[in-house]
């Protein structure tokens, strides 16, 4: 993705909900894009495979996945893109899968939507996948439908789903927020395991920081639509650098729990995406926040070792340790 924008229309108004993306993805990297709700991550997963309905949608920017001009796609060429070479993984299995068919017929369906393969053998694939995925009892869930099975089961069986063409970029939409933490335990180490053994890419979204140090090679901090901190996983989560990641860290501290301490929070609220202020989308909610954060858009500044930031105040906010560093503003 190269200045990567995505534009609602409602009515009279226009949301930016992604605004000058930039993030490269190699083979066999998992990316994390960390944030609150809000802040652009599912829009920007889903442009991926132009997902977004196109009457109400104006997608800019460059957009490649393997050499292949996404934006540039006919609905022939995206149909053959989706779940082929990219597949997603959705936030609520129960909503993505089709209610009125068993799953099993679901991943047969798609095997031979894309190769040319006989149904007894998309069947035995379909059953491989469910027995890759440690579904108990294979055979018999796959004539089961969605709502027959358990959340955990459900999205064990669309990890199924996206993995049964073999695709070589797997988008994870937020696959563990509706389950119980020793199931989202599981799904992340399976997810983990799933990559190393096909050598997949993947993009992982989520809000929580302690599910991207499970799986993510590297991290992105997205706000308001724009990247403003992304770097290896070890370095964004050991020496961050913009006042986002902090406050986010920090929000996540060990001990915050303890009796008598309180949790640190990030004062105030996202902004609203279609009206969006000249400068940094953060100022208002940053203790270290000047005039010229508020009137100057900041530019990317490269770090090294392949992590950058766009903040103004970097040198601030490099001499305060993240334990350390003030909480967000309260005005």
């Amino acid at each position: 993705m190269q200045d990567l924008r995505v534009e609602f229309s409602a009515g009279a108004r226009r949301i930016e909900a992604v605004n000058g993306v930039d993030l490269s993805l190699r083979p066999g990297e998992v990316v994390a894009l960390i944030g609150e709700s809000g802040s652009g991550k599912s829009v920007t997963l889903r442009a991926v495979m132009r997902l977004h309905a196109a009457r109400s949608t104006c997608i800019t920017g460059r957009l490649e996945v393997a050499g292949q001009d996404v934006l540039a796609m006919s609905a022939r060429e995206l149909s053959a893109l989706r779940g082929k070479q990219v597949a997603m993984i959705f936030q609520e299995p129960l909503l993505a899968l089709d209610p009125v068919y068993p799953v099993g017929a679901q991943i047969v369906e798609a095997i031979r939507r894309h190769e040319s393969v006989g149904r007894a053998e998309a069947h035995a694939r379909a059953l491989a996948l469910f027995e890759r995925v440690r579904i108990p009892s294979p055979e018999r869930r796959l004539a089961a439908y969605a709502h027959e099975m358990s959340g955990g089961m459900r999205q064990r069986a669309m990890i199924a789903l996206a993995l049964a063409c073999r695709p070589q970029l797997l988008l994870a939409d937020e696959p563990t927020t509706a389950l119980d933490a020793t199931v989202q335990i599981q799904i992340l180490l399976l997810l983990r395991e799933l990559q190393q053994e096909m050598g997949l890419a993947i993009v992982f979204v989520t809000h929580d920081i302690g599910a991207a140090a499970e799986v993510a090679d590297r991290m992105a901090v997205m706000y308001a639509g724009r990247i403003v901190e992304q770097g290896p996983a070890a370095i964004l989560l050991t020496r961050p650098r913009h006042p986002y990641t902090l406050s986010l860290l920090q929000s996540r501290a060990h001990g915050a729990m303890q009796k008598g301490q309180r949790l640190q929070t990030i004062a105030g609220s996202p902004p609203d995406l279609s009206r969006l202020p000249p400068g940094c989308a953060f100022a208002e909610r940053c203790a270290w926040a000047q005039d010229a954060c508020r009137a100057t858009q900041p530019p990317e500044v490269a770090l090294g070792a392949g992590h950058s930031a766009r903040c103004l105040r970097l040198d601030v906010v490099d001499a305060v340790r993240p334990a350390a560093a003030p909480a967000t503003a309260t005005g």
